[in-house]
């Protein structure tokens, strides 16, 4: 599964990327908002990761964009920002769920989790090349209809590349 992160903050940034990847997800992140949609209008995403204060687009314009777009994948935002008022806007923006920094990683995980079980089963391998195709949810790497065996490193390898194989 491949998981969209735009935050402005690259210490933060770098720690959801460890963290989903440790999960075995693909991870691009983006610095800004216009950078994010630009990924999300090129690259297909079974889930997103805003924070909400970000430079050029912030994630609330940013989320109603990609709605108004018409992304269904889910939307979760993260912000230092706790109060109602702002969830309630977050959330009648498009966003599924909205987490307050700093955030405990187990339950970002869980939320993050629970947004992708909702999202449906994906119907074809995340990550292809001609006829390699490798689908990191279910650890599987086949070329043309061949189940390939390959050991735990090369698997983590090929994950960590995303896209650049």
């Amino acid at each position: 599964m491949k998981i969209l992160v735009v935050e402005d903050d690259f210490t933060v940034a770098q720690t959801l990327q460890h963290l989903l990847s440790s999960y075995h997800y693909a991870v691009d992140t983006a610095a800004d908002g216009e950078a994010g949609l630009q990924l999300a209008e090129v690259y297909e995403y079974d889930l997103a990761l805003l924070d909400v204060v970000l430079p050029r687009l912030d994630g609330i314009g940013l989320c109603q964009q990609l709605r108004t777009k018409g992304f269904q994948f889910p939307i979760l935002l993260l912000t230092g920002q706790g109060g109602s008022r702002q969830k309630a806007i977050a959330l009648n923006a498009g966003a599924d769920d909205y987490v307050v920094k700093p955030f405990d990683p187990e339950e970002l995980m869980a939320r993050v989790q629970a947004l992708l079980r909702r999202g449906g089963p994906q119907t074809k391998p995340l990550l292809q090349w001609g006829k390699l195709a490798i689908d990191p949810s279910s650890r599987r790497v086949t070329y043309g209809d061949q189940l390939l065996a390959i050991l735990s490193t090369q698997r983590s390898i090929l994950l960590r590349s995303g896209r650049h194989f």
